[in-house]
């Protein structure tokens, strides 16, 4: 992905937020990065979703120190201050290489589970195919420093989600796209299970069916590219 692409994804993933039910207001946040170039983008603080523009994503390096447009590939740096998470994503990009990009929401049904600090257990083949397992829910911690990067790091598993205890849900992949589905998933997965909860307690699937079904979707599901 170059950067411009890349730029064309966190505007856009931002943008699918609302769009997807996943934020209000200016609730929630979508970054990307660029490892090469140790840059990376996420929504301004406080700004509307329907009049961001590519050209108003924050631009921050690993560290959260502001990057000039001389050190932008596209040169293209915003003087908009970057959302107030951008130290929790911050955090995850320095501790897991392999994550391209972040979504952090407040959806209803997820941060239903999360304020009572509870996982969202994997009793759905949708949710043994997204997340191989329960969606976990990590101990609540402050906003301080890096607190909730290292909780999130601590708690998660190889779902590409974590609930925060009294706080929402941050999602991550290799790209932001993939990041916005997956909090995407969280949300579906949370409001089915709330919803059975009204028949009965939902039971997490075996473990060795949850092994069928995610190796079926990570080695055949979809088109070969």
């Amino acid at each position: 992905m170059t950067f411009a692409e890349l730029r064309d994804a966190v505007w856009g993933a931002n943008r699918r937020l609302p769009a997807l039910g996943l934020s209000v207001m200016h609730s929630g946040n979508v970054s990307g990065v660029d490892r090469e170039a140790g840059i990376v983008m996420i929504k301004p603080s406080g700004v509307d979703y329907d009049t961001l523009r590519p050209e108003d994503l924050a631009v921050v390096d690993l560290d959260g120190g502001r990057v000039g447009p001389g050190d932008v590939p596209d040169g293209i740096a915003s003087p908009l201050r970057p959302s107030v998470d951008t130290p929790h994503h911050l955090g995850l990009y320095r501790g897991d290489p392999s994550i391209g990009g972040i979504v952090h929401t407040h959806s209803n049904f997820a941060t239903a589970w999360a304020t009572v600090g509870r996982p969202i257990p994997c009793a759905l083949t949708a949710m043994a195919d997204e997340f191989g397992g329960d969606v976990p829910c990590a101990p609540y911690v402050d906003n301080e420093g890096d607190h909730i990067g290292r909780a999130i790091l601590e708690a998660r598993t190889r779902a590409p989600a974590v609930l925060l205890a009294n706080h929402g849900v941050f999602a991550f992949d290799s790209t932001p796209s993939a990041a916005v589905k997956a909090a995407a998933m969280v949300e579906d997965a949370a409001k089915t299970l709330l919803l059975s909860m009204r028949l009965g307690e939902p039971a997490a699937m075996p473990s060795a069916e949850i092994e069928k079904w995610w190796t079926r979707y990570h080695e055949s599901y979809g088109q070969p590219t």
